[in-house]
């Protein structure tokens, strides 16, 4: 059985012991997860059907994807869709209408959207199951943590590229552009979001976008970036860098934040919660005398997105379980010096411990 067959399997055990007959899932990270087929559709209707109780999956797709729906997804049935026709008037021709219970992404599926399944279905109450799919996404499979990999080494190979063709009084943008070709250089699909590269006082921006502005001998240079790669999983990685020569008040900056890095990873483990790992990291900086310029949780979780679940703050009670995969990620922006941040992507292994993918080194580097 596959791993797709395995989620999927999953998910019916749940619908049918909360007695839903169909489950219409529409955001396309959950339509991959479970079936394979990654795709935007953009304003066009996507949607994978599964009704649980008859054992019957349908995908609706695109028409102009509909080849590749049959290709890589698990699901037999494809049914394509035409840009001239009324997707839910499709539905209601391959689902019984007098259905009694959906269940639904409600974070994903719009007002509008909405109001047209209710006029398609207008018997069924409307279940929301976002919550167990992403209990499910959660935890990632050790193949999962293989393609992540795979992202996390794209980036370090580019990370590594990129600074040696870096040149003093390149624009943010000239190096987040030449970042982004060596991307698919190296075998990525593409950035998984749009690459930052800030310098000098505008390093302080958390995020920040790169502009004009030339980088210059004395600048904090800021590098966030990832890429997703063809298996569909992203990377998410940061460091930051001195361009010339760095003055003591950027290596003191910069030596309590790889400190405070390495404290919110020594802190990961399963059965500790969540919180925990912020708390450490956070109070590194805290003690130092810098905690207001550190505002933001210190990790997020990534895979299919780059921003999911779990997220690690302060006041996340949950307790870390093997199987979670996230960022840590602590920074301290001064508004006239400039910002650091040292980002890692950290799994808590079938052991319950810390396994950090990122290698790419943490020591202050002077370009």
């Amino acid at each position: 059985m596959s791993e797709h067959e395995q989620r999927i399997n999953q998910l019916k055990t749940e619908l049918i012991n909360e007695n839903i007959d169909l489950a219409l899932i529409t955001n396309p990270a959950n339509v991959f997860y479970y079936t394979g087929f990654n795709s935007e559709p953009h304003e066009r209707f996507m949607a994978f059907a599964f009704e649980p109780k008859i054992d019957r999956m349908t995908m609706f797709a695109p028409a102009l994807d509909q080849e590749a729906a049959k290709k890589e997804s698990i699901i037999e049935s494809v049914i394509p869709i035409s840009d001239e026709q009324d997707p839910f008037q499709i539905l209601s021709e391959n689902i019984d209408v007098d259905i009694k219970s959906i269940g639904v992404e409600k974070n994903y599926v719009s007002m509008l959207r909405h109001e047209q399944l209710q006029k398609v279905f207008p018997k069924a109450g409307f279940v929301n199951i976002e919550s167990y799919i992403n209990s499910q996404r959660l935890k990632k499979s050790r193949s999962e943590i293989g393609y992540l990999q795979e992202a996390v080494d794209i980036i370090e190979k580019v990370l590594a590229e990129g600074i040696k063709q870096f040149k003093v009084g390149m624009t943010e943008l000239e190096l987040a552009g030449q970042l982004e070709l060596l991307m698919k250089k190296f075998g990525a699909v593409g950035p998984s979001f749009s690459t930052i590269v800030l310098s000098g006082e505008k390093s302080a921006l958390p995020h920040g976008v790169p502009g004009d502005r030339e980088i210059k001998n004395g600048d904090f240079l800021l590098i966030d970036f990832g890429v997703v790669t063809k298996n569909g999983y992203n990377s998410d990685i940061t460091r930051t860098f001195v361009v010339g020569e760095a003055s003591e008040k950027q290596k003191e900056i910069y030596n309590i934040v790889l400190k405070s890095n390495q404290a919110g990873i020594d802190a990961v483990k399963a059965g500790k919660p969540l919180k925990n790992f912020d708390i450490a990291a956070r109070d590194v900086i805290e003690e130092s005398g810098y905690g207001d310029y550190f505002h933001n949780r210190v990790g997020h979780g990534l895979g299919i997105e780059v921003h999911e679940a779990p997220s690690v703050h302060k006041k996340n009670e949950d307790i870390a379980e093997s199987g979670l995969f996230f960022t840590i990620e602590p920074g301290i922006y001064l508004p006239e010096l400039g910002g650091v941040r040292i980002e890692d992507e950290v799994y808590i292994n079938e052991n319950g411990d810390a396994e950090v993918l990122t290698s790419f080194p943490k020591e202050l580097q002077v370009l």
